[in-house]
């Protein structure tokens, strides 16, 4: 089975359930982006360690990837807030 680039997109989705699970927390919501850039880079490793069809073969690639698909959960976050501020 090829999941390609659909593991990247389960990282963001990952990472933004994780993020919404830390917003519970007392933690300072300024530390929110770095956290998902991390948690996505930890996941990227994983990712390509376990599915043989993800798109980076290389620990660097991996945690690159992972990295922007984490920022990505909280642009996705942020897009959804603006859009609901501006009705």
């Amino acid at each position: 089975m090829d999941f390609g680039f659909t593991s990247v997109a389960a990282i963001t989705v990952i990472c933004y359930l994780l993020i919404e699970i830390i917003k519970t927390t007392q933690l300072n919501r300024k530390w929110l982006p770095i956290i998902s850039g991390l948690l996505g880079g930890a996941l990227g490793i994983v990712a390509m360690l376990i599915m043989p069809s993800y798109p980076a073969s290389d620990y660097l690639n991996a945690i690159a990837i992972g990295i922007v698909s984490g920022l990505a959960a909280t642009g996705i976050n942020q897009a959804a807030k603006q859009l609901k501020e501006s009705r």
